[in-house]
């Protein structure tokens, strides 16, 4: 097994993403089977699962976000880590989140600070992973953005954060395959 210094964040793989589901990302299932994969093949200095869940007092817009999604919110299974990733979850610890950027909970940005690099996998591109791609990067923590480990709501939006996250290279993110990541 591979040992890498690096904080592996698994932001969001919840149910309500899954093909077939109210915010359904197409390639999650792609995205599964590759975040799985990097768990089997590696032994990461700290591995976290993230989880949107609406807070009890939502602030600002996230007041009207929840209202309109509250038939979302409410729904248990929708909002559990997939059936497949459970079975890993005793590889790290899950903490939960009330907005978009996984580097407001502190257990993350502290392992964050710690580690190598922060390794990004999960969804949704171009809000959850995004926003915690861009506060990473004013935290001074190195990215790393793995490709085909990351879902978004089309494959146009994956290729745009993509590009996104290619501008930032190589001062603030490396851009790279799970293949490309484990050979190194």
């Amino acid at each position: 097994m591979k040992e890498k210094k690096d904080l592996l964040l698994v932001i969001d793989m919840q149910n309500v993403y899954l093909p077939e589901q109210e915010w359904a990302c197409p390639s999650m299932e792609r995205t599964s089977v590759v975040i799985r994969k990097l768990l089997d093949t590696c032994q990461f200095q700290e591995v976290i699962f993230t989880k949107f869940t609406a807070p009890e007092q939502p602030q600002g817009r996230w007041k009207a976000y929840n209202e309109v999604n509250q038939q979302i919110n409410e729904d248990a299974w929708l909002n559990d880590i997939t059936e497949d990733l459970k079975l890993y979850l005793n590889k790290g610890k899950v903490c939960e989140k009330p907005v978009y950027s996984s580097m407001k909970i502190p257990e993350v940005v502290q392992a964050a600070k710690k580690a190598g690099h922060i390794v990004l996998t999960g969804v949704v591109a171009e809000c959850c992973v995004l926003a915690t791609m861009m506060e990473a990067i004013d935290l001074g923590c190195p990215v790393i953005y793995l490709t085909d480990a990351i879902s978004g709501q089309s494959e146009e939006k994956e290729a745009q954060i993509r590009a996104l996250a290619e501008s930032f290279a190589p001062m603030h993110t490396t851009v790279e395959t799970s293949e490309e990541y484990l050979t190194e």
